[in-house]
């Protein structure tokens, strides 16, 4: 391999180390313009789009224990790689493409397990971790807050027929 494409195999394999997650799209047709306006939407969301030769990212992927991509690499492609959460960039692709139609999700990576586009638009549509987390502990908080409110009924309702006897007995 020439030496130019040792360091940029060399790239790509310390991308693909840093992230636990790879998604690979077809960006063809998108204008400069617009793939520097989802380049920059990416970045807000803490992952980066980039694009690659289709022969050494096969290499790079083999290098960090992707064997097998599970198709041939072809076409204008690009991954997207991130610190954060696969479904927070697969919602941002997912809305970038309804609004300029492209790019075109192939396939991913999570921790080396391969996503097709189903599975990728399926953590699209899940809410954010954040949000999971705020789900699960209102889902937890609900049924304590009923005790609560059970528990107290008794003696709410002694206090206001107390106060209401008092109040009779004033007027």
């Amino acid at each position: 391999m020439r030496e130019d494409k040792k360091l940029i195999t060399k790239e790509y394999v310390e991308r693909l180390n840093a992230s636990p997650y790879f998604i690979v799209v077809n960006y063809e047709g998108l204008k400069v313009a617009e793939f520097e306006e989802l380049r920059n939407r990416l970045a807000d969301s803490s992952a980066e789009v980039h694009v690659f030769k289709n022969s050494v990212f096969k290499t790079a992927a083999k290098e960090v224990g992707v064997e097998d991509l599970g198709q041939s690499l072809t076409g204008q492609l690009a991954a997207v790689t991130g610190e954060g959460e696969i479904a927070g960039a697969a919602k941002l692709l997912k809305n970038f493409r309804k609004e300029f139609e492209k790019p075109e999700w192939q396939f991913g990576f999570i921790d080396n397990d391969r996503l097709d586009a189903d599975q990728i638009d399926t953590l699209a549509d899940l809410p954010s971790l954040d949000g999971m987390r705020a789900k699960l502990l209102g889902t937890l908080q609900a049924p304590a807050g009923q005790l609560v409110r059970t528990l107290a009924e008794p003696g709410s309702s002694l206090a206001r027929i107390i106060r209401a006897k008092f109040s009779e007995s004033e007027a």
